[in-house]
């Protein structure tokens, strides 16, 4: 067995996907022909293409534009799950959506989180694949926007939907806005999360941690600008949901061998790999780990780290961890014997 057929078959959790940057291109063009929205070129391959994260979040909100009726939520949501089982055999997500690209469009909260379910209970039943959902904040929103948002989303719950997240653009917009949404959330059980640290310093994730609450940190690679809460995120058992093809595109670190997930792993923090919007990269879970591991020649033993702490650090509850921690190391057991043998 080649390796990189070793890294894409390896089970994974992923604790960093979001689901509008998960919709096929070509699912893209045939809801833009649906409903009637104007794209930018009909070369379908052309769409997604973009080298900064302003012009990343362009199209992201385009694609948000072609997603109207329940039907569309729950194909984008299903389609996005079984490209995960099968381009690098995904067992477990929690996905990122963001409320408040599609409400305020006139598009009823019920409509997006009930499609969304949809699609997840029937892959679920379809492929076996499992996921759960965290609504994100959108930072260029106003406060009191994220604040209803969030109580929206505590007014009608799926029990597919655990957690509060923050994306967009972080420089101009730091976490501290949004304490009053945070705090909602976590009087309503959500669990807490937030991007920070992509192109903002390492006191976005000290404010994340203090002031909003936030039990994991998405991305997070700037921390290695500040020792000091390296060690504290290291003691804490601090977990990150690291993407490196995404940030390597809009964030300059084209050369994945030189990314800050490097350092992360090596000054012990606790490193997930994702795929953070992955048609819209190009990518998929299973290149992640490809274009990761060989690049920074990691092996067998950091492979089953990074599977492993995507289990640990989800928001299963223990018993649901402890089955999906003995089925991951049952199957890295066997692939590992595998490529043994074939060494």
């Amino acid at each position: 067995m080649r390796y990189e057929d070793y890294l894409r078959r390896v089970p994974k959790a992923e604790l960093h996907c979001h689901f509008e940057g998960t919709v096929r291109p070509a699912t893209f063009a045939e809801l833009a022909r649906k409903h009637g929205v104007a794209l930018p070129t009909q070369e379908v391959d052309a769409l997604y293409a973009y080298d900064t994260i302003e012009e990343f979040l362009k199209i992201f909100g385009l694609v948000s534009t072609t997603i109207i009726d329940r039907d569309d939520f729950a194909r984008v949501a299903y389609e996005s799950l079984a490209d995960g089982q099968s381009l690098g055999n995904l067992v477990y997500r929690e996905m990122f959506f963001n409320p408040t690209l599609h409400t305020r469009r006139g598009i009823a909260y019920e409509t997006v989180v009930d499609g969304i379910v949809d699609g997840i209970r029937q892959a679920r039943h379809d492929l076996g694949v499992d996921c759960r959902l965290i609504a994100d904040v959108y930072r260029q929103d106003d406060p009191a926007e994220a604040l209803a948002m969030v109580e929206q989303v505590l007014a009608h719950r799926p029990d597919e939907l655990i957690g509060l997240g923050m994306d967009g653009a972080e420089a101009p917009d730091p976490p501290e806005r949004f304490v009053a949404a945070y705090r909602a959330a976590r009087a309503g059980g959500l669990r807490l999360t937030s991007h920070a640290c992509e192109d903002a310093p390492p006191q976005n994730i000290r404010t994340c941690l203090d002031l909003l609450g936030c039990e994991r940190i998405d991305h997070g690679y700037h921390i290695l600008d500040d020792p000091a809460l390296v060690a504290r995120a290291r003691d804490e058992g601090l977990v990150f949901t690291c993407c490196p093809t995404a940030t390597a595109t809009v964030y300059g670190w084209r050369d994945l061998g030189t990314h800050p997930i490097r350092g992360m792993v090596a000054s012990d923090l606790r490193v997930t790999l994702n795929s953070d919007d992955p048609t819209m990269f190009h990518t998929d879970i299973g290149k992640e780990f490809v274009d990761l591991c060989t690049a920074l020649d990691y092996g067998p033993a950091q492979v089953r780290r990074f599977c492993l702490e995507s289990v640990d650090g989800s928001w299963l509850d223990d018993g649901e961890k402890r089955a999906l921690r003995v089925r991951f190391n049952a199957q890295l057991d066997a692939l590992d014997a595998e490529l043994g043998e074939v060494a």
